[in-house]
């Protein structure tokens, strides 16, 4: 991990919460006491060497799973963490996951991307079904439509851009959820993600992939939602940049 990056981050932004993605390390080798240095606790769900999603806060905090529902007890991925936070109107459910890529394994590693984009709708239609505010962000490794990638950067048989996967973010969105950058930026390129090959950043040839779906009573109170596109120039970067939302 970047954790002095992460760190003069938080200390500039303030953020009440920041989810990370893709840790890459067991829980009990993440740096939060670097985070909590600038007073923020961490909530981890680790993975040696792969996967692993935290959870950074500088409100407290109830983490309710660690694990998206509905997968299997004994899939190990770690890819999700999910908590409540406190909000004058009620809690509200924050969601951060780590969706699979699908380009690895065959067919066999894009059917687990679309069963877990299947899940993932299934925790959304439940929460919704309780009336209960939420967000859902993090990676989703899904370009929605041709204009959230650079032209050139993905072929169509990409697993980010397939059919089946980009109905499958449809289908969550047709649930009643907002993608907040689209929500006010609803045209033209907009990245979260530029690749360290092929001099993707100088050119500008990113990808949108990092969303952030907003329950009704939630789009209702959005504000801002802007990709903090200065980190990618910074040295020695993550091919990421925390998108930034704000509510009202």
């Amino acid at each position: 991990m970047r954790e002095q990056l992460v760190a003069d981050w938080l200390t500039r932004v303030q953020p009440d919460l920041l989810l990370l993605q893709e840790t890459k390390c067991e829980a009990a080798q993440f740096p939060a006491a670097a985070f909590e240095a600038v007073g923020y606790a961490a909530n981890v769900v680790g993975q040696k060497s792969y996967n692993g999603v935290a959870i950074l806060s500088r409100i407290p905090v109830e983490v309710t799973h660690r694990a998206l529902p509905g997968l299997p007890e004994d899939d190990a991925q770690a890819r999700y963490i999910e908590v409540q936070v406190p909000d004058a109107a009620g809690p509200i459910t924050v969601g951060n996951l780590y969706l699979p890529n699908g380009n690895s394994g065959g067919e066999a590693g894009y059917g687990y991307k679309l069963r877990w984009m299947e899940l993932l709708a299934d925790r959304a239609r439940a929460l919704l079904d309780a009336d209960q505010p939420m967000l859902l962000a993090g990676d989703y490794n899904v370009c929605p439509t041709d204009a959230d990638y650079a032209p050139g950067t993905l072929s169509a048989s990409d697993a980010l851009v397939r059919p089946e996967t980009r109905a499958r973010f449809r289908a969550l969105q047709w649930l009643g959820l907002t993608d907040a950058i689209r929500a006010l930026q609803p045209s033209g390129p907009v990245y979260t993600f530029w690749d360290y090959q092929a001099g993707a950043w100088p050119r500008d040839h990113g990808l949108r992939i990092d969303h952030a779906l907003l329950s009704p009573d939630l789009a209702e109170r959005l504000v801002s939602a802007t990709p903090d596109r200065a980190e990618r120039g910074q040295a020695q970067p993550s091919d990421h940049v925390p998108v930034v939302v704000e509510l009202a």
